[in-house]
């Protein structure tokens, strides 16, 4: 058996297809909604991009423990599992991140790796004088406008590459058994650089500045309809090139033969805001539905459904239990996730509530109907960090932070190994600024009337609770949220 994971970063399920979208050129993702099932309530869990992906490696939530950091010494790893279980495990990214301080021990987890260069603020190409970019609005990174200098021609930018080195894989080893081939996209990502290609899918009309790249803000009172309309169509045009790359696997695996006994999981960390509930981007506003449920397309070779949906409550810490159950691999006992090969065949249930949220925010927690999103109800604190790894995205702990590490005893998942306890920091939000939230999804899909149920309320409260306790949560994250265990 063999298994293909490809993992968008920032890819919003309304662009999509198979998610009823209009107007958007992706028929490779609408071919893989009629080979595949589709999942119409996957929701996030820790956010955002290596918190969701510490949950791809272990199975289990993260965000109510620690902020953006390292796989742990005393953490499971999928693919290092299925090293150990036989099973060649290769990685192919561009997201920048993995080479990191935060990052930097997730792509050791696999047998080989392939990282291409030059997302972002990758500090890839070495320029000492400052470039000169266009007239811009919204975000800019110096970094980035010197990378995007020797990403001009198409098969020079970093997604090309990176599915060109995940077909490479392909390529070499279509004939042989037990692999797994993670081909991890930075796109649709900010900034939305797609060749002119795509961009020409979506002809405009736009004399204004330069605008790709969004602060992760809200939408500004003198950013026009029409700067608005733009980025949309930017972003559309990014989703139209990954919808191509996608397009690029689904031939290799018609090429060999290998839809017969080859998994194929299509899936994203999160989705996006343009412009929705007056918001740019992800993280600083309550996570809404647009960047909370994502899109997830698995073709299971042994179930044989093609064309249908599913319902159930799904998550990305199920992804490692399925891939390990998938190849015979045993799981370990602090994985949360539920291999999802059951619902594949039957749409039998997975779990009656999903717990999702980031350090420091908004503890969420959906039904999938309702959404309740509590916040804290007065000053957001006391907050830790437990962690073996004291880094950051970009930067280790500094010294003052050090100081404060007391010795914490051991959680449920630590393996009978204490933790240092750090005074921690809300990663980029304030929660008590929106205050607590309850939508009805059925009713009121857009979320933009909040629910005033006392007895809903009350039991999604009480779902919070249990899957608090069962993530063995620190006691200060009660106090933090007003709750009792």
């Amino acid at each position: 058996m063999r298994a293909i994971l490809i993992l968008f970063d920032s890819l919003s399920r309304h662009f999509l297809p198979p998610y009823g979208s209009e107007g958007i050129h992706a028929p490779s993702f609408a071919e893989l909604g009629r080979r595949a099932v589709t999942f119409d309530n996957c929701h996030v869990g820790s956010m955002p991009c290596i918190p969701a992906r510490r949950e791809l490696h272990t199975g289990r939530y993260n965000f109510l423990h620690r902020s953006w950091g390292p796989l742990e010494p005393f953490d499971d790893s999928m693919p290092e599992l299925l090293h150990k279980h036989g099973v060649h495990t290769h990685l192919s990214t561009d997201h920048y991140h993995y080479w990191e301080d935060g990052g930097a021990t997730y792509h050791q987890r696999y047998s080989s790796y392939d990282l291409i260069r030059g997302q972002e603020g990758d500090k890839w190409k070495g320029e000492v004088s400052d470039p000169q970019p266009p007239e811009y609005r919204g975000f800019g990174m110096r970094q980035d406008w010197i990378n995007r200098k020797y990403m001009q021609r198409e098969e020079e930018t970093s997604q090309h590459q990176t599915f060109e080195a995940g077909l490479e894989f392909i390529h070499t080893n279509h004939a042989d058994d037990n692999w797994f081939l993670q081909i991890e996209c930075f796109d649709p990502h900010p900034p939305f650089c797609a060749p002119e290609r795509f961009l020409a899918l979506y002809p405009e009309e736009y004399s204004g500045p330069h605008f790709d790249w969004p602060h992760y803000a809200p939408v500004s009172g003198d950013e026009t309809p029409e700067m608005i309309a733009h980025m949309r169509r930017q972003y559309a045009a990014l989703v139209s090139y990954c919808d191509y790359s996608l397009g690029r696997v689904m031939a290799a695996m018609e090429q060999y033969d290998m839809w017969d006994d080859t998994m194929l999981i299509v899936t994203t960390d999160h989705g996006f805001l343009l412009g929705e509930h007056g918001w740019w981007a992800f993280v600083r506003p309550p996570f809404y539905d647009e960047v909370a449920r994502k899109p997830l397309l698995i073709h299971d070779p042994r179930s044989g459904h093609a064309g249908a949906r599913n319902r159930q409550l799904v998550q990305m810490h199920d992804l490692p239990a399925t891939l390990l159950d998938f190849f015979g691999a045993p799981l370990p006992a602090d994985m949360q996730g539920v291999p999802l090969g059951a619902t594949l065949a039957d749409d039998s249930p997975v779990r009656e509530a999903a717990l999702f949220g980031v350090f420091g925010g908004h503890v969420n927690v959906t039904d999938g109907r309702h959404v309740y999103m509590h916040a804290p109800p007065d000053t957001n604190g006391p907050l830790y960090e437990y962690t073996l790894m004291p880094t950051h995205m970009k930067a280790r702990f500094s010294v003052e932070e050090c100081r404060s590490i007391t010795l914490a005893p051991p959680f449920t998942f630590s393996k009978g190994v204490p933790v240092n306890r750090i005074e921690g920091k809300p990663f980029m939000v304030t929660p008590e600024a929106f205050g607590t939230l309850l939508y009805d999804l059925e009713a009121d899909p857009k979320q933009e009337h909040p629910l005033q149920d006392a007895d809903v309320k009350s039991r999604m409260q009480a779902h919070l609770v249990r899957l608090m306790r069962e993530n063995d949560a620190p006691a200060e994250q009660y106090i933090r949220l007003g709750l009792t265990p």
